[in-house]
């Protein structure tokens, strides 16, 4: 499939070029990685395609050195902040960003098709086959472009990171130690099982007590491919993507550099982050879950700052996509400018406690909740309640029979109750 993937990649992604096409490759720490990107290379080759390999590295170096090395796709090999079992491949188009559905659905097309299915299309011969070359300039390249970032001196300063065991093992302590500061890490020996196990963004209790333990002034968490992140006070405080959004954004703000006074983000968000947003008199608007429908809503209303809670945040002005490592960048530089301590910027954010329940049903009418009157009139008499101080959320799991429970409000006793009411009334409604 990786084989057939690479064909059809590049195929339908350099259809446009007049020249020999090049796609740049990536790729995380897990065991897999190499098996596929061979595959990939051959695929890519064997359809005239050059193929370049930048090595270990992030995912958003990906989207950023496509762009640098006017590269006509740009591939990542990883399966994120998931286990070492699980691999996956992410395309990212000449300009560095990930690709619509209608192109991945053409792509698909292809796969599935076989190169039939493109028209006019011959396999090369002889010298028309494609090259593949390693690029040895990858991973300094992308620290050049982090190093832009943070325009101060770091001496002084203490940093926790824990790099999953991921794509950032080796970029994300170099550029922080290259702009002075002292940096303690875990997570940094992958040996190609350990990416994301127990340690990283989705187990942050690691990052928590290096924090703390070191006595460091901030900690970073990344995920496997390092395009997500969450941060530590130097209390050993969880910092998560909301309020990293509430303080870049204010940041941004003062600055002059935050278009159309917006912030984007998904409906997960805390309710904490539109009020503090609101007072400083900035926007919130909110999509469906995920970052392509952050990044998708950004570009479409010209909005340059937007995120998800789980630490995944995008800064147009900066890439294309979620860089963990550069919105670490931007936070550690807000604080050195600060002067303060890491827990009182963060005071600006006041989080909503916030209940998630699941309902049990069946995948036949997960999709039909709001379709059904009594389920409507309790989600609508919840929100009545709070008065605007709270919110009800209920949505499909897109994987199991389940409907999702979010309700936020200042009383967590009640809302742990009524998230419980609301569970049964879903369960009795629309169960099996």
């Amino acid at each position: 499939m990786a084989f057939r993937l690479g064909q059809a990649g590049a195929l339908v992604l350099a259809a446009e070029t007049k020249h020999k096409p090049i796609i740049i490759i990536g790729k995380d720490t897990r065991i897999s990685c190499d098996m596929l990107e061979g595959a990939l290379i051959a695929g890519i080759c064997s359809v005239g395609a050059d193929a370049v390999s930048l090595g270990v590295i992030p995912t958003p170096a990906v989207a950023h050195l496509t762009r640098l090395y006017g590269a006509d796709a740009g591939v990542m090999i990883s399966a994120s902040h998931n286990s070492f079992e699980f691999n996956g491949v992410k395309f990212f188009s000449g300009k560095g960003y990930k690709l619509s559905d209608e192109v991945e659905e053409r792509i698909e097309g292809l796969i599935g098709a076989g190169l039939d299915g493109f028209d006019g299309f011959a396999l090369p011969m002889g010298n028309g086959v494609g090259r593949h070359s390693v690029c040895g300039e990858a991973t300094n390249d992308y620290i050049k472009f982090l190093k832009t970032i943070c325009q101060c001196d770091l001496s002084g300063l203490s940093v926790a990171l824990d790099c999953a065991n991921g794509a950032a093992y080796e970029v994300a302590p170099a550029v922080f130690r290259e702009l002075g500061a002292n940096v303690s890490v875990i997570g940094n020996q992958p040996d190609g099982v350990n990416i994301n196990d127990k340690c990283g963004s989705t187990h942050i209790d690691g990052l928590l007590k290096l924090t703390a333990d070191c006595k460091a002034d901030a900690g970073f968490a990344f995920d496997g491919d390092a395009d997500r992140v969450l941060a530590s006070d130097e209390t050993g405080g969880l910092i998560d993507g909301d309020a990293l959004m509430a303080l870049i954004g204010l940041d941004l703000k003062e600055k002059g550099r935050l278009r159309g006074e917006t912030v984007v983000a998904t409906i997960m968000s805390n309710l904490g982050l539109e009020m503090a947003l609101k007072k400083i008199g900035v926007n919130l608007v909110r999509t469906a879950v995920g970052d392509r429908n952050v990044l998708e809503e950004m570009l479409r209303s010209s909005y340059s700052f937007g995120g998800e809670q789980s630490g995944h945040i995008i800064y147009s002005d900066l890439n294309t996509t979620g860089d963990g490592i550069a919105t670490a960048l931007m936070t550690i530089s807000i604080l050195a400018a600060s002067g303060r301590r890491f827990s009182q910027l963060t005071g600006v954010l006041k989080l909503m406690p916030q209940v998630l329940k699941n309902a049990r049903v069946s995948n036949s009418k997960k999709y039909k909740y709001l379709e059904d009157d009594v389920v409507r009139r309790v989600c609508r008499e919840l929100e009545e309640q709070f008065n605007g101080e709270g919110r009800v959320l209920i949505r499909p799991s897109g994987t199991e029979p389940l409907v999702r429970v979010m309700i936020e409000a200042d009383n967590i006793d009640v809302i742990t109750r009524k998230a419980n009411e609301l569970v049964r009334v879903i369960e009795d409604r629309l169960g099996e």
